[in-house]
């Protein structure tokens, strides 16, 4: 189980994060809605491990994340999908997934080669392009070679910040279905997005985030509590 209590961030003097505390359980996706430059990303960044909180405590199934280094956090199968999906320059589509495949330490060359050949499987788009650099993907399939990332390394919590941004429906929603299979796999998924009825519906519960606050949470198809979210993020 993931348990965010009571957490703040400061950059410098702003209090970026006043007290946030989440949780979420394994098999579930937890939307996370709010304005921009409401502290959504800066939230994710702070789970990974990129960021340092002030105060708080961040726990994955009993363990502290907080204060730990990005990779000590990613060890603890925690998976990443950033908004500017950090595709490693210089390498192929398939260095970018072995690089993947370091989250989960212990398995075997046949079984990783194994996982990289299931994620083809699922994404034969990512397979025609196995030989060629990252960085000169299209856009939908860059946010696909990050969501592939990630997911070899079969993290127990997978954070996602803004993955329909800029992309095609047909993209988007392929994307969505993705969320929606990690769910089916016992992942944690916590979910940030503009796309609010699309997140919704791949989300179990939601929080709302209002100046580095929860000003609302509820069950993602509840209409009643649908409405509070929607009055939240629209003030």
């Amino acid at each position: 189980m993931l348990k965010i209590d009571n957490l703040h961030v400061h950059y410098g003097l702003s209090h970026v994060i006043q007290g946030i505390s989440i949780e979420a359980k394994p098999g579930e996706v937890v939307g996370i809605f709010g304005r921009n430059g409401v502290g959504k990303t800066t939230l994710m960044k702070t789970i990974a491990g990129w960021v340092q909180p002030s105060g708080g405590s961040i726990e994955l199934d009993g363990s502290r994340l907080d204060g730990l280094s990005p990779d000590r956090v990613c060890r603890h199968g925690v998976g990443f999908v950033p908004e500017d999906r950090r595709i490693f320059p210089g390498l192929s589509v398939e260095e970018n997934l072995e690089l993947g495949l370091l989250q989960r330490a212990g398995r075997s060359r046949a079984e990783k080669k194994a996982e990289v050949e299931r994620i083809y499987e699922r994404m034969p788009r990512l397979k025609e392009r196995r030989r060629q650099a990252g960085t000169t993907l299209s856009g939908g399939e860059q946010q696909m070679l990050a969501m592939a990332r990630v997911m070899v390394g079969a993290p127990r919590l997978v954070l996602i910040d803004e993955p329909s941004e800029g992309l095609a429906p047909m993209i988007v929603a392929d994307i969505f279905a993705i969320i929606t299979e990690l769910k089916a796999a016992g992942a944690i998924v916590l979910l940030v997005e503009q796309n609010v009825g699309g997140a919704l519906a791949v989300s179990d519960r939601f929080y709302a985030i209002e100046r580095g606050s929860i000003v609302a949470s509820g069950k993602a198809d509840d209409p009643a509590e649908k409405a509070r979210l929607m009055e939240a993020i629209t003030v």
